[in-house]
């Protein structure tokens, strides 16, 4: 198999970066911007793949969201209900967050779209989505399994509910309150497991009201009272922690090297990683820490500091983390010890099944590995891995970049046979990580 991008052996890895703004919180800036009053300027918005697709949509269903000369994007929203039907396909791209809360959002709606997708996307599940929606008086005509492409007519007099989500998934729950806002009364989802909870926060920022009880186990009850006034504002986007993974995993793998990324958002229902890489040695210290838009924010400093340990990460991380196993991955091979990640069967109906992906590309690089249906198992070598593989990427960009990174700490270079994907999520990233010392290289044979 012939490789698109080729990593090899890293010099000490040193610099002072800002990683490209989160991909969560900008999807929800731009669907939120476009229902809102007013005009809404967002800085350091994530120019990805994916969140372009979100900005093309969003002007599709009415709305103006236009980028600015000086990199800000300016929103001016149609106001809440007032969302037009388009005269076209809304492709979503590779972006699941992107399609299943916009199917949220414009099911309240009394009005027709249909979703469309790469090939990744149209086979990832949408009925956990759909279900909801439909009861909230959405009607929905799907591929078989509820897969894009699917079209969606909007419910004439919206119903709101109470649901309970029967896995954790933040995408589920956004979706329900994003369909609550256009309906009277109170939208309710209960959720078992906290998930992350970016579109609570932003809801409030544009002043919906939002109530959260802490249920017994680690759940939580949201309450969204339907039909407020949005209005427009400012947003900061931070920046993306499952961006920041990558260089930090690359800081504490790779001898010597010590980096500092800035603005980072690590709201605490994102920074599984950070805890698990704790446990697992990492000298990482946040600094400066503060708030923007709602989030919590701060400048993160990773450095080498001899081999990690394995551990064992506990399935109840896995809402927290879920975008991060991947990179985890990369970290354990090089650790001491074996880990073990519990409660992943998640990542199976990602971009990829990212467990069987990771498990795969880690035993070509000669690491031990055991994959079990929600679990998989990593031996680390407490050092360098063999590495000298080429990597089947399946056109998943966190795959990508996880074995881009194993291969700075690899003994041989560790090639993968697509780079493309990567721009949906952290356009620049080839340049950022060489900039901080990496030796990535297109083509070639590691």
């Amino acid at each position: 198999m012939k490789a698109d991008l080729v990593s090899g052996v890293a010099a000490p890895l040193s610099g002072d970066i800002r990683v490209p703004g989160d991909k969560s919180i900008s999807h929800r800036a731009l669907m939120l911007g476009a229902v809102a009053v007013g005009e809404t300027r967002v800085r350091g918005l994530l120019e990805g793949e994916d969140v372009l697709c979100t900005a093309a949509a969003m002007r599709a269903l009415g709305a103006s969201v236009v980028r600015d000369g000086d990199g800000d994007w300016s929103v001016r929203g149609r106001g809440l209900g007032a969302l037009v039907e388009p005269d076209r396909v809304l492709d979503m791209g590779n972006s699941g967050t992107a399609a299943r809360l916009l199917m949220g959002l414009v099911a309240s709606h009394p009005i027709t779209c249909v979703f469309a997708g790469d090939a990744s996307l149209s086979a990832r599940p949408m009925a956990r989505v759909i279900t909801p929606l439909e009861a909230m008086g959405a009607r929905v005509m799907a591929r078989a399994g509820g897969r894009l492409p699917l079209a969606l007519r909007g419910a004439d007099e919206p119903l709101a509910m109470e649901y309970e989500t029967p896995v954790p998934s933040a995408q589920v729950k956004s979706a329900v309150l994003l369909a609550g806002l256009n309906a009277p009364g109170t939208t309710t989802v209960i959720e078992r497991q906290a998930t992350r909870d970016h579109s609570e926060l932003m809801l409030r920022h544009f002043g919906a009201r939002v109530a959260v009880e802490a249920l017994a186990g680690g759940g939580r009850r949201i309450e969204l009272t339907g039909q407020p006034e949005l209005t427009g504002g400012e947003i900061d986007v931070p920046g993306d922690i499952s961006s920041a993974a990558f260089p930090l995993v690359a800081a504490l793998t790779v001898p010597g090297s010590a980096v500092t990324l800035r603005h980072v958002g690590v709201n605490p229902l994102r920074a599984g990683l950070l805890d698990t890489l704790r446990e697992m040695g990492a000298d990482i210290t946040l600094q400066n820490a503060r708030q923007a838009a709602g989030e919590p924010v701060a400048d993160l400093r990773a450095a080498h500091a001899g081999p990690l340990r394995g551990v064992q990460v506990p399935p109840e991380r896995a809402p927290s983390m879920i975008d991060e196993y991947p990179i985890l991955c990369a970290a354990a091979a090089c650790a001491t010890g074996t880990t073990v990640m519990h409660g992943v069967g998640e990542l199976r109906v990602k971009e990829s099944d990212r467990l069987g992906a990771m498990a795969r590309g880690l035993a070509a690089c000669g690491v031990a590995v055991e994959e079990a249906e929600d679990t998989l198992t990593v031996h680390g070598r407490g050092g360098p891995p063999p590495g000298g593989a080429v990597i089947a990427s399946q056109l998943d960009h966190r795959i990508a970049m996880s074995f881009l990174v194993l291969g700075m700490a690899a003994t041989e270079p560790v090639g993968v046979d697509d780079g493309g994907p990567i721009a949906t999520s952290f356009p620049g990233f080839v340049a950022l990580m060489n900039g901080l010392g990496a030796h990535i290289a297109k083509g070639g044979t590691p």
